[in-house]
Parts: C-alpha cells; sequence; structure tokens
C-alpha cells in the first residue's frame, strides 16, 4: 500500500442507528473463516444498527466457500457485480453458473456454497440476515439475471425504473430490487418508513436526503438506511444512477 499523496480524508458518514455512507476507498478486506483466496470487506453489521450483514467479495482464481454459508435460520443472496462464479446449495450436487447480473437466493434451511473456477477475478455483494419465519410459508432458492428481468415504472414515473429480483409473496421476509433513475430524476417524495435497507450504487452520481441533510453519492458507494430514517435522491450525474438494495417485506412489526 502506497503512502498517501495528501492529508489524510474521507467521504465516509457513519450515523449508528440512523444511516451510513460507506464509499470504496476506506474499506479493508477481512478474514472470515470457510472463506479461501477472498477479499472480503464487511460493508454494515448489527454493530452499527442493522439487522443484517452485507459484504463486498473479490473472490480470487480458485476462491471458494464450499462449506456453506448461512443456513440454519439464516438466509442469503448473491449477486455477480462482474466476473463469473458458480453456486450452488449445500445439499445440491450441481452448480449454476452466475455472470454479471446473476444471483441466487439461498433459502434459511441450507447453506449457500460457491466457488471462481474461471481463471480471473469475480465482484460479489454478498448477503444475509436472519429469516423470520411465518408458519405455512417455505422460501425456495432463487437464480436468476437482472438483465433477463424487464422493468416498470416507479411509483408511475417513468423516469425511475423498478426491478424485483425475488417473489413478492408470503414465502419471502425480504426482497433485492434494482432502482434506476434518469439524469435529471428523483424520488416522487421524501419516503420515511420502517424498511431498511442496504443499497450499493452500481452507475451515477446522486445527491442523497438522509435524515433531512443532502450527501453526495456515486458509483461503488455503499448505504445503509435505518428504520424510519428521511430519504430521497436526485440522480445529478451524466449517466443514470443505478442501486441494487436489500429490503424487509411481507411481516407484521413486532411488540
Amino acid at each position: 500500500m502506497p503512502y498517501p499523496m495528501d492529508l489524510l480524508s474521507s467521504r465516509a458518514v457513519i450515523r449508528p442507528g440512523k444511516f451510513a455512507i460507506v464509499p470504496p476507498e476506506g474499506l479493508v478486506n477481512n478474514v472470515i473463516p470457510r472463506f479461501k483466496n477472498c477479499k472480503i470487506s464487511i460493508l454494515v453489521s448489527p454493530k452499527i444498527g442493522a439487522s443484517f450483514v452485507e459484504y463486498l467479495v473479490n473472490v480470487e482464481p480458485e476462491g471458494e466457500n464450499l462449506q456453506g454459508f448461512g443456513g440454519e435460520g439464516i438466509e442469503t443472496f448473491v449477486f455477480c457485480l462482474s466476473g463469473q462464479i458458480k453456486v450452488k446449495s449445500y445439499t445440491e450436487s450441481e452448480f449454476i453458473t452466475l455472470d454479471g447480473g446473476g444471483y441466487f437466493y439461498c433459502p434459511p434451511s441450507d447453506y449457500m456454497c460457491f466457488k471462481n473456477d474461471s481463471g480471473e477475478v469475480a465482484k460479489l455483494l454478498l448477503y444475509k440476515q436472519r429469516h423470520d419465519h411465518l408458519p405455512g410459508y417455505e422460501p425456495k432458492a432463487v437464480v436468476g439475471n437482472v438483465n433477463q428481468i424487464e422493468s416498470c415504472d416507479y411509483d408511475g414515473m417513468e423516469s425511475v425504473q423498478l426491478k424485483d429480483l425475488l417473489p413478492s409473496h408470503l414465502d419471502f421476509d425480504m426482497n433485492m430490487h434494482i432502482l434506476t433513475f434518469s439524469s435529471p430524476g428523483c424520488h416522487p417524495f421524501v419516503e420515511t418508513h420502517v424498511q431498511e435497507h442496504g443499497a450499493y450504487i452500481l452507475s451515477g452520481e446522486g445527491l442523497y436526503n438522509l435524515d433531512n441533510e443532502w450527501f453526495p453519492v456515486k458509483k461503488g458507494d455503499f448505504i445503509w438506511f435505518g428504520p424510519f430514517v428521511p430519504q430521497a435522491v436526485y440522480s445529478v450525474g451524466r449517466e443514470p444512477l443505478s442501486y441494487i438494495y436489500s429490503k424487509d417485506c411481507n411481516r407484521d412489526a413486532k411488540i
């Protein structure tokens, strides 16, 4: 790692219990058991107030986790940002190939496994949370690619497009979405809701309202939105602002 070229500074904004903006420049690698030849950065965890954990993973050639990730009540999701990996549930025998835009949801009853035998680095988003079981409903494994999903207008706005990656029925207590704002484009109003989000910006630049403060964000940034934090964005760059984000859903609030 080279010496810094200027005064140390960061665009990171960390408000525990409320929200966080995590730019890529400050990420560090973590050693996590079962992961071989993987450079892993933990983007968010319960230590900041989140109810889930999300990682940015560079899987080197021959990198893998064949012992399993999640399971025992923990549901997992992987999204391939670039490169190629092979994934499967631990109890299944056949691997599935994911290219850029590909994703795999593994239910809480099983473990996710993956390997990289492509010869090139694969870049992934990896997600886990404890499943909120609803009697009579059981989620199943889901495989897809965002490039094969039709987008729809978000709240009737043609300038904002939405893709749902997981089924919307009650088997699932979470979903993953991709929201894309043309420039200029924005939310129809400042949202305030109980759902949490973890958002990774895939392209573009924007100004994000978080708890009624405005912050610049851009491709490669990760944003955690805590429950009930006011939030909205304007797309301000030369290309559409697009991000993939998690959402808890389909369950009543606990007391």
